[in-house]
Order: C-alpha cells, then structure tokens, then sequence
C-alpha cells in the first residue's frame, strides 16, 4: 500500500535534511514531500517570523498542492505546525506521527516543554543575534542531537543548519480543536534521542501520553535519525503509516 507523506523538519533544519528517508521512502512507492518552513531558508529574514506564520504556511503548502490521505510527519519542533495545521486540514490528514517531536497543548511553547536551561540558551542566543534568532551551540549539537555520527561527520552538518526564528519558539497555539478532533496518530521515539535529557523532560512517556490511543515505535539512532538511520527510520514511517 502506497501512502503520501509529508515531512516537517525540525529546528534550525529544512526540507532537506530528509533527502535520504525521502529517497527510500519514494523506492518502496510512496509519494513524499518535504517543505521547508518560513525563516529556515538561507535568504530569509527571521526577526518577525512567528509561529502562525508556519502554521499558515504548512496550511498554504498543502492546500496548494491539494495533496489528501496524508501522513503528516512531525519531526522536534516540527510537531508545533503540525499539530495547528492538522486542526484546520483534518479532512486531508489520514494519520499524524510525531517523531522524537513535541505535542504540544493549546498555551504551551517549546521553551515551556524545555528544561529552563534550554530557555534561558535560547534566549540567550536571540539576544546575542541581529534577528531575534536562535542556533545551537555546536557542543550541544554534537553530545544531544547527532552523537551516533563520527565528529566529522559532525562539523560537515552543523555549518548547513539555519537560525531559528525566537518568536517559534517562545509562542504558542490554540490547540483546542486539534485536541477535540483526536485524529489517528503514532508516536515514533529514535532509541538513542538524547536532544532532551531523562527524566521530567524526556520525550517518552511524556508526549506520548498526549495521543489518544497511540502506538508507541522505536527507531535505531539519535535525534538526528533521518541522516544517521534513514532507511531504518524510512521503514518505521511506514510501518506507522499502515497503522
């Protein structure tokens, strides 16, 4: 069986960090797609970027594609414009999944699901930018987020990754119809995600939980899967998509 996927990038990154899962994923049959969301674009300007505006756009994207029976794929951050553009194109959602992905609930922003260390970073970082924007510090990209890839490996991907816009990190959604409609969804954990620390804040059970009725799949690989295990991580989107 044959589904259409669309999949949404996390922080800092684009559409083209899922190259390698979109490959497999369209070799087994499957149509893909993989926008990038405004203020992920080199040419683009961040400072007035705000969490609507992704919402709004992933809205925009698949309207214009008039794309129907999706599996919308959240990836990190990327559950924030999925879950508020689910809400609004439910009757063209077949299943959400949400990978090592935030779900949040209407009022809550990403700094509030985040250790408050990780707020006061990525406070810190806007206030130290000319964009009201946000990047990772190398270290904690490398120990966090991508530590199953050589330190290579490592200092080739980092310099790729785009400023985060503040504004989609500290505003929130109403999320209340979403919540309401409860659609099908997969929760999909990469076994060795260390982008959030164990314990109150980890991913599992945590977001999980938020999903009515949803299965919980593991993944081979870190936070950054979809370029350390992209065929591994190609067949459990599948393995979700079929239910």
């Amino acid at each position: 069986m044959s589904h259409t996927f669309v999949l949404v990038h996390g922080a800092c990154h684009g559409g083209w960090t899922w190259r390698p899962v979109a490959e497999f994923l369209r070799a087994n049959g499957h149509a893909v797609y993989t926008p990038t969301l405004p203020g992920l674009n080199p040419e683009d300007q961040r400072a007035d970027v705000h969490l609507s505006d992704t919402v709004d756009y992933l809205v925009d994207y698949l309207e214009r594609t008039d794309l129907t029976d999706i599996v919308l794929v959240g990836h990190s951050w990327g559950g924030f414009p999925v879950s508020g553009a689910s809400a609004r194109l439910a009757t063209r959602i077949a299943r959400l999944v949400y990978w090592s992905a935030f779900v949040p609930h209407s009022g809550e922003s990403l700094i509030d699901l985040c250790p408050p260390p990780y707020g006061e970073m990525f406070r810190a970082s806007a206030a130290a930018s000319s964009d009201n924007s946000v990047m990772f510090p190398f270290e904690a990209f490398s120990a966090g987020f991508m530590q199953d890839a050589s330190r290579e490996t490592q200092r080739l991907f980092y310099p790729l990754l785009e400023r985060q816009p503040f504004h989609t990190m500290n505003e929130s959604l109403d999320l209340d119809e979403w919540a309401r409609l409860q659609l099908p969804s997969t929760y999909i954990l990469s076994k060795d995600d260390l982008a959030l620390p164990p314990g109150e804040f980890a991913w599992a059970p945590r977001f999980p939980e938020r999903l009515l009725h949803a299965p919980l799949l593991y993944t081979p690989g870190s936070h950054e899967s979809q370029l350390t295990q992209p065929e591994a991580l190609a067949d459990t989107l599948i393995q979700a998509a079929n239910g």
